[in-house]
């Protein structure tokens, strides 16, 4: 029941903010804002492909990385990501299926589907489409994204479509 609950912050636990629902079951504010965050960038730049507001979302310290390498590309290689993602996939759909937050990191397991519509690293494209899993590990500081890493499920995705081939 809303009307019972108690808002403690500032003081209490590092600042953050927590609610307390009858059960005594709390709710880290800090935690749901950085799922909010993710899912905010999710559906406003990643499902348009408008990077206008890009600057919202990530910080000027941005880092992806890469099998266990830290590459420093901050704002404008994120934009050059997301538009060479949706060069590929004009249509990119990305649903967010599940989301854990921990301290600054946020984790999103996703599905993904698109049409393939543009050449990707020396792979053709086949107008086909396709769909696939994969898993986003995030690291939020002061309300922005600041560190971006992951995995997808693309082998089965792209044999299935056509776009690399099975030798025999």
């Amino acid at each position: 029941m809303m009307e019972n609950y108690q808002v403690r912050g500032l003081g209490d636990k590092g600042g953050v903010t927590r609610l307390r629902y009858p059960t005594n079951h709390l709710i880290d504010m800090e935690k749901t804002n950085n799922k909010i965050i993710i899912r905010r960038f999710i559906e406003q730049i990643e499902n348009t492909g408008d990077v206008t507001n890009i600057r919202e979302f990530i910080s000027e310290d941005y880092v992806e990385v890469y099998e266990g390498k830290r590459y420093p590309i901050g704002i404008n290689g994120a934009i050059d990501h997301m538009l060479g993602v949706r060069r590929v996939y004009p249509d990119l759909k990305l649903t967010i299926e599940n989301q854990i937050s921990e301290g600054e990191w946020v984790v999103t397991v996703y599905s993904v589907t698109g049409t393939f519509m543009d050449e990707w690293f020396g792979m053709k494209p086949t107008g086909k489409p396709i769909t696939y899993t994969g898993v986003n590990v995030d690291r939020i500081l002061n309300g922005k994204i600041i560190e971006h890493g992951g995995a997808a499920n693309l082998l089965d995705p792209l044999l299935n479509a056509g776009v690399i081939e099975k030798k025999k």
